[in-house]
């Protein structure tokens, strides 16, 4: 496999450089941008993973990460200033994957990159060799699922997700009426320990999830809620 690109996006010149310097030394092709119109501009198909500073003069982060969220599905890791739960889940409701909070040590970064880049990888197929049509598609109700590589569709419409998103529901939709606690959601697609913030960070995501394919997020029909246990998927809301 050919090295993997990450776009950063950090208006500050000296951790742009820190970061190119640590991510470069493990073999990732870097590219640089120093604010969140230039990473639009910069945005292709190559990029695997972006991380994206938050405040940024002009347009910042949060807004940059929305324009992506527009046409690509590529994993974004946050880093930010702000360590109150509120602003991080604010990030991760504009579309980023995850998030790293200022200063960040070097095993903290490399850690996160890789999961996402793992994760990015496995789901968009390129480890995938051989697999049959049947195989490859999962179908429950009236939303189709590509089981390898991030591909939705709701009544026949194809949907947008994040990789997050996608992994989430693939993970639901693979184990229909079985309840997942947001520690199981967390520790299955994150693949990290589970902590006390965890739990937010699974909703803003079920959440955004929900306001992609449910008719009435307010009332789902697919994404149930387990009051006191977790979330799990049914077929239309039916019980099987």
């Amino acid at each position: 496999m050919g090295s993997q690109t990450i776009l950063i996006v950090e208006d500050e010149s000296e951790i742009r450089e820190g970061i190119r310097i640590l991510l470069g030394g493990e073999g990732y092709t870097i590219l640089e941008a120093a604010n969140g119109q230039q990473a639009l501009n910069m945005l292709s198909d190559a990029i695997d993973l972006i991380i994206l500073d938050v405040m940024m003069p002009g347009m910042s982060g949060l807004r940059a990460c929305e324009e992506i969220r527009k046409t690509s599905a590529v994993p974004i890791l946050f880093l930010t200033a702000k360590a109150q739960e509120s602003d991080k889940l604010i990030g991760l409701t504009a579309g980023g994957d995850d998030y790293l909070t200022k200063p960040f040590s070097y095993a903290e970064l490399s850690g996160r990159v890789k999961a996402l880049l793992r994760r990015w990888r496995i789901y968009r197929g390129k480890d995938q060799l051989g697999e049959t049509e049947q195989s490859t598609y999962l179908e429950l109700g009236d939303i189709k699922i590509a089981r390898t590589h991030n591909e939705v569709w709701i009544k026949g419409g194809e949907v947008s997700l994040t990789e997050t998103e996608y992994q989430i529901l693939l993970l639901l939709m693979k184990n229909p009426t079985r309840t997942f606690s947001a520690q199981n959601i967390y520790e299955i697609v994150w693949d990290e320990p589970y902590t006390y913030i965890s739990s937010g960070t699974v909703m803003v995501h079920i959440r955004n999830l929900r306001a992609k394919i449910e008719e009435d997020p307010r009332d789902p029909k697919y994404i149930q809620t387990a009051w006191g246990k977790g979330y799990r998927f049914r077929r239309g809301g039916l019980d099987e």
